[in-house]
């Protein structure tokens, strides 16, 4: 069984604070500022340019994507990092598309995160008129899987209510109808128990800053089965792709298998902090995780609903199809969670009316979701939130 106790412990949290957003930003566990200062001081400090070949960061990609590569199912060999989420979702896209030819759609779901719709939109404006980007309803997608989908563009949990998709099905769907799937696994990855081989997914991006917790603007991860990582060609065939980056070809082949997924150089600071932060894994069932994360939403569904009326659930109720956040709906959510986080639980909005909350047992114990649901059911009571300060929006929400 997964110690919890223990892996609360390797977190630096500040103290009186309830973290309920770590599906937005993961707290700092302790022991990446020491990596991160030893990669400053010691290696870019005193080996200045020769820390590519003698610390080893020319490889810091491949070695650090292995160990996201094993939270998601993935095998050895099958994961690189680095670039950011929306640069890896046009990667994966392009490259799917171009092995249908001879189909033109793109089909996602209107639950999907929009930067994602943003670089699918944008990709088929770049190609051309004949090629578009289909939304429908979360519950709808199946459906509309059919022999004129070239790729389906998924986001596995979704980022507003935690809804999750059935990935097993949909991709076999999918393959059955001859279309290739994408999927963004951020709200998944750290979350809940993912196996992108057993699957059977064609393409899987994820970033590295929520439930892996490598710090603000951590590099975004790529998986390519196996079985495609020879015919996807990257529409964005960077220097660190290419087969003899050091060889200064003029012209452009493709590196062996997902390594050609590279684009520019490698950002070494924040692969040091996410491989410390990776330690944190060691040791970490990911079935004992999800149970666990599934009892500490169950525990604050109960909570805020006997003693919170005017929140309504915006997450499916049955766990199954939820993913490891609850969220509450409310006009003034907003103004809430400005409160809340005044009170030292923080939490986080999104429009319309959204109230955000993730569920990470790593460092999140019981007693903090009994005085978390403590807290907003006062604050909602008493009407704590109705204050000017709480109604004013900052760039962040």
């Amino acid at each position: 069984m997964t110690d919890f106790a223990a892996t609360r412990a390797m977190f630096d949290l500040p103290e009186g604070v309830i973290y309920l957003d770590g599906n937005s930003l993961g707290p700092l566990p302790r022991g990446v500022a020491e990596r991160v200062a030893l990669a400053i001081t010691d290696e870019w400090g005193q080996m200045l340019i020769t820390g590519w070949n003698k610390a080893g960061w020319m490889d810091l990609p491949a070695r650090v994507g292995d160990r996201v590569g094993r939270l998601i199912g993935a095998t050895p060999g099958t994961v690189t990092m680095g670039d950011t989420l929306s640069i890896k979702v046009y990667q994966a896209l392009a490259s799917a598309l171009e092995l249908r030819p001879d189909r033109r759609v793109i089909l996602s779901d209107t639950g999907n995160f929009p930067s994602d719709l943003y670089m699918a939109d944008g990709l088929c404006r770049t190609l051309g008129p004949d090629y578009a980007l289909k939304t429908v309803a979360p519950e709808e997608v199946e459906g509309a899987i059919d022999a004129s989908v070239a790729v389906l563009m998924i986001t596995e949990v979704d980022y507003r209510t935690g809804r999750k998709h059935d990935m097993a099905r949909l991709i076999a769907k999918a393959h059955t109808a001859g279309a290739l799937v994408v999927w963004d696994l951020a709200h998944s990855a750290g979350a809940i128990p993912v196996d992108v081989t057993g699957a059977d997914t064609d393409f899987a991006v994820g970033c590295s800053y929520k439930y892996l917790n490598s710090g603000p603007g951590g590099p975004a991860f790529i998986y390519v089965a196996p079985r495609l990582a020879e015919a996807a060609r990257p529409a964005l065939s960077g220097w660190l792709g290419h087969e003899a980056p050091f060889a200064f070809d003029l012209d452009y082949r493709p590196g062996r298998g997902v390594e050609r997924m590279r684009v520019g150089t490698p950002p070494i600071l924040q692969l040091a902090a996410l491989d410390a932060a990776l330690d944190v894994w060691e040791g970490v069932d990911m079935q004992d995780l999800r149970a666990r994360s599934l009892e500490l939403q169950a525990q604050f569904i109960a909570l805020v609903e006997e003693g919170c009326p005017d929140l309504t659930l915006a997450s499916p109720r049955d766990p199954e199809i939820r993913g490891s956040q609850v969220s509450c709906r409310h006009e003034h959510g907003y103004a809430i969670i400005q409160a809340l986080i005044a009170e030292g639980v923080i939490g986080d909005f999104r429009a319309p009316d959204i109230l955000r909350f993730g569920f990470t047992p790593l460092y999140l114990s019981p007693e903090d979701v009994e005085r978390a649901a403590q807290i907003l059911c006062a604050i909602m009571a008493e009407r704590r939130w109705d204050k000017p300060e709480f109604h004013a929006r900052a760039k962040v929400t």
